[in-house]
C-alpha cells in the first residue's frame, strides 16, 4: 500500500529540488571561471558618476538597459568589446562596502573599476594628478585612548601598537574573512590586482597630455591609498597619514571597496585623481572648483585602462 504515498512524495521532493536548482543556478554561473567578463564600472557620487557615463557613453538610447534594485540604479550594456554595469557606490565606507557586495550578488561581476576624486597626501603631487595604488589602507580604523597622566595613554591588552599615533588615535589593523580562510585575518592593506595593475602601467605609456586645473597632470601606478569615514581636511593629520603609510591619496570609499572585493576573491582596481590636498591648501579647501574636470581626467585614465584589457 505505500505506492500511492510514495509518489506524491518523490513529485514534492522534485519539485523542491527543482525550485533549489533555480534559487542556485545564479550563485552557480556567477561562481564559473570561465563566464564572460562583466566589468563593473562604479563611482561614489553625482560629479564621478556624470565623468563615468560620459566618458564610456552609458545612455539607455545606446543599447544600455536600467535596472533598480533597492533604491540603486545599475546600467548594463557594451563598451568596445567589454560588457559592463555602472552603477553609484555612494560616498562612505558603509554605503561603498554594501552597494559593491549587492552589486556582486545580483550580477556575474568579474572585475571591479572605479574611478573619482581624493585628497592628495604625497607632498610630490599637485591638484588634478591621478594616482592608481597598488594596496589600499585604512587610516581610522583605531583605538581612541585616554591619557595616561605621564605623557602617554593607557592602551587596553588588547592593543599591540605597530605604527606612530596621532594623539589619542592608535591605528589598528582591521580583521576580515573570505572564503577558504580558517578565521577572520588581521590585514594591514588590501591589494589592487596585479592583472589589472599591469594593464594600468601598460594604459598609461599610450595616453596623451591630459589637463586639468590649469596644468599637464601627471599619472602614476603604485604604492598605497587610504580611506576612512572622514572628509580629510587637516594639514598635521595629513602629514601624519603620509608618515606612516606613505599614502598618496586619501578618501572615503576605496579601502571598504578594495576589502568587499578581497572578501569576494574579485579583481579590482581604483583610479583617484586629485580634488584638493587634503588640508595642505591655503583656505578654504578647492574640491568644489575642481571635482568635476578631474572627475573626468579620472575616468579618462580609467578608459583607457579598461581598453587595455
Amino acid at each position: 500500500m505505500p505506492a500511492p504515498h510514495f509518489r506524491p512524495r518523490f513529485a514534492s521532493l522534485t519539485l523542491c529540488l527543482a525550485l533549489l536548482a533555480a534559487l542556485l543556478l545564479p550563485t552557480l554561473r556567477a561562481a564559473d571561471p570561465g563566464r564572460a567578463p562583466l566589468l563593473a564600472l562604479c563611482a561614489a557620487y553625482p560629479p564621478e558618476l556624470a565623468a563615468l557615463r560620459a566618458e564610456f557613453g552609458v545612455q539607455l538610447d545606446r543599447g544600455f538597459t536600467e535596472t533598480r534594485i533597492k533604491g540603486l540604479t545599475f546600467w548594463r550594456g557594451r563598451v568596445g568589446r567589454h560588457e559592463v554595469v555602472l552603477f553609484r557606490t555612494g560616498v562612505s565606507l558603509v554605503n561603498a562596502a554594501y552597494q559593491l557586495q549587492l552589486a556582486l550578488e545580483r550580477f556575474p561581476i568579474t572585475a571591479v573599476l572605479f574611478a573619482g576624486v581624493a585628497g592628495g597626501v604625497d607632498p610630490s603631487l599637485q591638484v588634478g594628478d591621478v594616482v592608481i595604488p597598488e594596496r589600499w589602507a585604512y587610516h581610522a580604523e583605531a583605538a581612541y585612548l585616554n591619557p595616561d597622566g605621564k605623557g602617554g595613554h593607557v592602551i587596553p591588552t588588547f592593543l599591540r601598537p605597530k605604527v606612530e599615533n596621532f594623539g589619542m588615535i592608535f591605528p589598528n589593523e582591521v580583521a576580515a574573512m573570505r572564503e577558504g580562510e580558517p578565521d577572520f585575518a588581521r590585514i594591514a592593506a588590501f591589494p589592487t590586482d596585479p592583472a589589472l595593475l599591469a594593464a594600468a602601467r601598460r594604459a598609461v605609456t599610450k595616453l596623451p597630455a591630459l589637463r586639468a586645473g590649469g596644468r599637464t597632470v601627471a599619472v602614476s601606478v603604485g604604492g598605497t591609498g587610504v580611506a576612512g569615514p572622514v572628509f580629510l581636511d587637516h594639514a598635521d593629520y595629513r602629514e601624519w597619514v603620509f608618515r606612516v603609510w606613505q599614502a598618496r591619496c586619501a578618501d572615503m570609499e576605496s579601502t571598504a571597496l578594495a576589502h568587499v572585493a578581497w572578501s569576494n576573491q574579485v579583481p579590482i582596481l581604483i583610479v583617484r585623481g586629485l580634488s584638493d590636498l587634503a588640508g595642505a591648501q591655503r583656505g578654504a579647501n578647492p574640491i568644489d572648483t575642481h571635482e568635476a574636470p578631474v572627475s573626468g581626467v579620472a575616468a579618462r585614465v580609467l578608459r583607457a585602462v579598461v581598453e587595455e584589457l
